[in-house]
């Protein structure tokens, strides 16, 4: 149902039984006809999966593209995996007008799956306590909305083991997916098992490193030797792990090299390699650890 193009049909089913392609595309400041050309050229290319978010600005663009360039490509709706975020101003009480704001702009019918964008309250400091009761608040919203057939799966991103420990010990409905920030040089790693034990898909931004990573000298002694790009090596270093991802690229000939990440395996070596680059470092500065 979900993936039409073989070399991209690894998927994994989360804990609410919905199946997500394990590749997408991120979308983060792409907005009109670039992110109308972006999403032709992934639906080309076999992504099915394309991650959005209210903050983006470009939920409705994503919806208009989509239901223009899904006919085009034989496919229908049910052939793509939707994913979007509650804006962090909208925490709290505002919750349900934020979610609902985002079904309408994508106009696409229930969302596969939507997040919790931030542990924090957009315009609160972080330490301001009421940034835990507001995204509890969120929480239930989302839980409801899921229940109701609004979202088909519901989770969080960019939530730190404590914020995790704190949702799982409260929810109604566990966490599908954590999207967080990973990659060689920030392995999360104490997430990741939390993640694994309560059964919660852990999903990767930011695999680039903003496109340091690139040019890092192991990474690209790793592609040279397996003759893939740095960017190619990166992704599968993540999904050799069982880690999703969601690159993102204006170019068309990119977004089209990164799909080529399922005909290839790192070996032991080259993984260890990489995950010997880890250390803590964020190349998104904005840290969640400081949200009370």
């Amino acid at each position: 149902m979900f993936l039409a193009m073989p070399s991209l049909q690894d998927c994994v089913q989360l804990n609410c039984g919905v199946h997500m392609p394990l590749l997408g595309l991120g979308t983060y400041h792409l907005n009109g006809e670039e992110l109308h050309a972006a999403v032709n050229a992934a639906l080309g290319a076999g992504y099915r999966t394309f991650d959005t978010a209210a903050v983006y600005g470009n939920e409705a663009d994503m919806g208009r593209a989509l239901r223009e360039l899904l006919p085009q490509h034989g496919l229908t709706r049910d052939d793509v995996f939707i994913i979007s975020k509650l804006d962090p101003a909208d925490h709290g009480p505002r919750a349900l007008d934020g979610c609902l704001r985002s079904l309408d702009q994508l106009g696409c019918g229930p969302i596969d799956l939507f997040l919790l964008h931030w542990p924090g309250t957009g315009g609160l400091d972080a330490g301001d306590t009421r940034n835990a009761s507001n995204r509890a608040q969120s929480w239930t919203i989302l839980e409801d909305l899921y229940a109701s057939g609004k979202f088909r799966a519901i989770g969080i991103s960019n939530y730190t083991p404590s914020h995790l420990s704190e949702l799982l010990g409260n929810c109604r409905v566990t966490p599908a997916v954590l999207q967080a920030e990973f990659h060689p040089k920030l392995s999360q790693r104490e997430l990741r098992v939390m993640c694994r034990e309560g059964g919660v898909c852990f999903q990767a931004y930011s695999s680039l490193g903003k496109g340091a990573l690139l040019k890092e000298p192991e990474v690209r002694a790793v592609a040279t030797a397996c003759g893939r790009t740095p960017t190619q090596v990166l992704l599968r270093w993540a999904l050799q792990q069982g880690v999703s991802v969601l690159p993102r690229s204006r170019e068309a000939q990119r977004v089209q090299e990164n799909a080529r990440v399922f005909d290839f395996e790192l070996s032991p070596r080259d993984m260890l390699r990489l995950s010997s680059l880890d250390c803590g470092w964020r190349f998104c500065k904005r840290d969640p650890s400081s949200v009370a």
